[in-house]
């Protein structure tokens, strides 16, 4: 098994590797996010280990870059904060897990083999539903072959109930995915304001409301 380490702290990326190595694992060290992207791309990993907080690219960039490159190797994200903001961010930008510092090796050993296990998601590039269509990799948006443009917030929203179709969403679950939890946003209007704005672009049909609920698009 090779893990791929980027981690810009020497101690404990060593640390790590020959904790890996001891499994007998191949583990390379990149010491920033860069190298570590760079790395990413031109080889076959089957996980890796990334910092969140790293020079000359972070690792929520190195991870959305990552997943826009297609590369579905599962990533197991270290980070200091231990906010739901923080992990949630994470995790919506293409981490398969997380791991808050200081952390147990013998944990993070369990949750390279439980990654290395699990089958890597296929996130379908084209959704469509009710004659919108949305291509999340060329980011465009379609409704009955005429192009719509989309803000970006909208945009993820709609990309959040295309993925989840036949499902009713919450406003808190909304909020969390495409705003990152923010409490203040908790207790506002403003997932029915931006529906308001997808429904008058895309057509009051797409999104329906289910009351006292959220909103659902049908399957």
């Amino acid at each position: 098994m090779s893990v791929l380490i980027i981690e810009d702290n020497r101690t404990v990326a060593e640390n790590i590797r020959r904790c890996l190595e001891v499994e007998r694992c191949a583990a390379t060290v990149a010491p920033d996010g860069e190298e570590g992207a760079r790395l990413a791309l031109v080889n076959e990993y089957d996980c890796i280990i990334l910092d969140l907080n790293l020079p000359r690219m972070d690792g929520m960039a190195v991870c959305a870059l990552l997943r826009r490159e297609g590369r579905n190797t599962p990533i197991l994200m270290l980070t200091a904060r231990a906010g739901k903001r923080a992990i949630i961010a994470g995790l919506d930008c293409g981490a398969d897990d997380y791991l808050v510092k200081p952390f147990d090796m013998e944990e993070l050993l369990a949750r390279v083999r439980t990654l290395r296990r699990r089958p890597a998601p296929v996130r379908a590039p084209i959704l469509s539903a009710h004659g919108v269509t949305v291509d999340t990799n060329a980011h465009e948006v379609h409704c009955k072959g005429r192009p719509v443009a989309l803000a970006p917030r909208e945009f993820a929203l709609l990309e959040h109930l295309m993925r989840h179709q036949g499902v009713v969403q919450d406003r808190t679950t909304l909020i969390a995915h495409v705003w990152g939890e923010d409490d203040e946003l908790l207790f506002s209007h403003t997932v029915d304001v931006h529906v308001s704005f997808l429904r008058r672009k895309l057509g009051k049909r797409l999104i329906r409301t289910v009351p006292g609920v959220g909103y659902l698009i049908d399957d």
